[in-house]
């Protein structure tokens, strides 16, 4: 039986690892834990695993999760690069109270989404992963609401006295409102807010990419052939 070869090329799978093993500890020193709670650091680091697996279940999974969130960051960025503002979901990256190294290690936000695309074009996409996701959304959204900090002013708008550090996350992944980590959504009452948005996201984002997916990708299996 003839070996199998790999699917994804040996040099971008150290490419990738290097870039994480750069990224996580800065990361955990600079953010602490809590930021891995995030959805798109959570895939970052899975897409590790499963490029080195190079499993269809787990890349798919991943794709399946970042794909809208992500692109979002992308148009918001090129919006920004532009001199528009859409979301001011990527202002940060151009503020220079930020240190520049963290701004380019937060450029994977960028460039992840289209190396997720390749890695699934190359294993085939696996139907598995819309559930595979949707368990790990769902449990880290959960966790996210009911443990980790609300959103609240970095400094007293009076006092100008600092409140909370910057750099540590809050309202992680949107969990108590899109208004960003200094305030919190008020037009409807917090655990309505949540419950629509598990709602939105396992009902109007996740199946919709899913279905997107498994039409334009090779299925998990029959890669594309070089």
């Amino acid at each position: 039986m003839p070996e199998k070869l790999p699917l994804i090329p040996l040099w971008i799978k150290i490419a990738y690892t290097a870039f994480m093993a750069v990224m996580i500890p800065v990361y955990l020193k600079n953010y602490g834990i809590g930021n891995f709670l995030y959805f798109c650091d959570v895939a970052a680091v899975l897409t590790l695993v499963g490029m080195w697996l190079e499993s269809p279940l787990i890349l798919s999974a991943m794709l399946v999760g970042a794909f809208i969130p992500q692109m979002l960051w992308v148009v918001d960025f090129m919006a920004e690069v532009s001199g528009f503002q859409l979301t001011n979901m990527t202002s940060y990256m151009f503020s220079a109270d930020n240190p520049f190294f963290l701004r380019f290690l937060s450029f994977f936000h960028f460039w992840l989404v289209f190396l997720l695309i390749y890695f699934v074009w190359c294993v085939g996409y696996d139907k598995r992963g819309l559930p595979v996701w949707m368990g790990i959304a769902w449990v880290l959204l959960t966790v996210c609401y009911v443990w980790m900090p609300p959103p609240s002013p970095v400094r007293d708008p009076v006092t100008k006295q600092q409140l909370r550090d910057p750099n540590q996350p809050a309202n992680v992944n949107y969990v108590f409102g899109p208004t960003g980590e200094e305030k919190a959504q008020t037009w409807m009452e917090p655990n309505a807010y949540f419950a629509l948005y598990m709602v939105v996201l396992m009902v109007g984002i996740y199946p919709p990419t899913h279905l997107l997916l498994w039409w334009l990708m090779p299925p998990a299996g029959k890669p594309t052939e070089e």
